[in-house]
């Protein structure tokens, strides 16, 4: 299960982080880094930081964006310090590792991991299904990002060890990848438009409710089918 678990980092600033979480990744019996569009890597600070995890950084995959990271992950957690006026479906690192330890035994995950100083954008997050936040003391609640990727390895390694969702593997669900969800919501936005159910002068927020709705709730490669089905009579309806 922990091999389709990859762990993303964006935009790293300081190359000594990404081989403090390669470290990590080892130590919890993780091996996929993903890295999207690092400042400086590979570089010599990153491997010594590494110590004995330089195979990591060996294979990690490097990306120009995040889509490329994520496009074949059924589930996506997005780490985030900060509350957002756009509220988004939130997870602790111990609900997190079980989630994506049952998932992980039909399907690719990801955990993204933000910029040192900013975390990640708005934009980056809504691509996540959920949110993580790892809680710290309010008088200093920043944590630098190798620590919290070794938080949530640990939460990993912990799960996977006591075997806690091992009876939901009996029956595993399969979830649409990143990728499908995206072409689903391209397909339901312009339906909405077809319907006049989106007005081009009043949009609002339309689409971004019905992402967070459907991220939320995570129907199946099933229910997706058969949502997209229904989409598709509507359109052959209207014409």
């Amino acid at each position: 299960m922990l091999e389709n678990i990859r762990i993303v980092l964006i935009n790293t600033f300081h190359p000594g982080n990404i081989g403090a979480a390669a470290r990590a990744m080892k130590n919890m019996g993780l091996s996929k880094l993903y890295l999207v569009d690092p400042k400086e890597f590979p570089h010599p600070e990153a491997e010594s930081r590494a110590a004995g995890a330089k195979e990591i950084l060996e294979t990690a995959v490097v990306v120009d964006s995040l889509e490329q990271a994520i496009g074949d992950c059924s589930l996506v957690v997005g780490t985030s310090a900060r509350s957002r006026s756009f509220p988004w479906p939130m997870l602790d690192a111990k609900s997190c590792a079980s989630k994506a330890l049952v998932e992980a035994n039909n399907s690719e995950v990801a955990i993204i991991f933000g910029r040192e100083r900013m975390g990640l954008h708005n934009e980056e997050l809504m691509q996540c299904n959920f949110h993580l936040a790892i809680p710290a003391d309010p008088a200093y609640p920043v944590m630098n990002v190798s620590a919290a990727v070794q938080v949530v390895c640990y939460e990993l390694w912990q799960t996977h060890s006591e075997k806690s969702e091992q009876a939901d593997s009996d029956s595993p669900q399969l979830y649409p990848s990143k990728q499908e969800m995206d072409h689903f919501y391209g397909h339901l936005e312009q339906t909405l438009r077809d319907v006049d159910f989106i007005i081009p002068q009043h949009e609002g927020k339309v689409m971004t409710k019905l992402k967070r709705f459907f991220n939320r709730g995570r129907p199946e490669q099933v229910e997706l089918k058969m949502l997209r089905g229904v989409l598709s009579a509507i359109q052959r309806k209207q014409r």
